[in-house]
């Protein structure tokens, strides 16, 4: 028996099968593009999904706005309103590498433009305000644990943002996944590309995710416009998500 995507008995399906981005079906005629292994796109692919598709926000009440995912991310979010729309990008990029171990990948600037990076934070520095800008301290000891990796990104959250990671990332061209749709500014917001698709000719689909104001569990969108959630637009496209609209050209890759 074939469920749409959409039917409530696909999801309890999906959940029971297989409790992850890949086990959501892509659109007919299209097939997941195969990812290299120990890749980001592979990460995202086997990013877990919650049981419950229900959104709660950092103080664990349910979101207002109950209607803009289509699955949830077993990612944790913290209990302070921090990891929001960027935050949420950023978070999944260093859980992919801290996963790996390759900590000195994990480097974010704040939006003063000072460098936030994991290895020196795993050394004891720290970052405190002093004037208008952060100023790098060795004022704690050295720690590497899964607490210290916690305080380190809740700490990024804090001073980084939309506009912070526009510049650090690059304009792409071909949609991947692991690329980013950001619209810097205050507000300003960022959406992640969890899998892409293609049919046989080279169209391309793919599956969005994003935190949002206040901070909440990541999620993975719906299309406004479809009742799949998988998108079809290019990078020279605008693209309309359930909470933001983004203008063609947004399209960015991290270096």
């Amino acid at each position: 028996m074939h469920l749409p995507q959409n039917d409530p008995m696909f999801l309890t399906a999906l959940y029971i099968v297989s409790l992850t981005t890949g086990a959501i079906a892509a659109p007919q005629g299209f097939q997941r593009i195969p990812q290299p292994q120990g890749s980001f796109g592979e990460w995202l692919r086997n990013t877990s999904l919650k049981p419950n598709n229900t959104v709660y926000l950092f103080n664990g009440r349910p979101k207002n706005n109950q209607q803009a995912q289509y699955a949830v991310l077993d990612i944790p979010v913290g209990k302070r309103d921090l990891q929001q729309c960027a935050d949420a990008v950023m978070r999944l990029y260093a859980e992919f590498r801290f996963s790996k171990g390759e900590y000195g990948h994990i480097v974010f600037h704040a939006t003063d433009g000072t460098l936030m990076d994991y290895e020196g934070w795993r050394k004891g520095d720290r970052f405190v305000l002093s004037g208008n800008r952060l100023v790098r301290k060795c004022s704690a000891a050295a720690c590497n644990t899964r607490a210290c990796f916690e305080q380190y990104l809740e700490t990024v959250f804090a001073y980084a943002g939309t506009l912070s990671l526009e510049r650090e990332l690059k304009p792409a061209t071909e949609i991947n996944p692991g690329d980013v749709f950001i619209q810097g500014g205050s507000p300003g917001h960022a959406v992640i590309v969890m899998d892409v698709a293609q049919n046989a000719g080279g169209q391309r689909v793919f599956l969005l995710a994003q935190s949002y104001m206040p901070a909440q569990d990541i999620h993975i969108l719906k299309n406004p416009a479809s009742s799949s959630p998988w998108y079809g637009n290019t990078p020279q496209q605008a693209l309309q998500t359930p909470e933001w609209d983004f203008p063609a050209g947004s399209l960015r890759r991290f270096k």
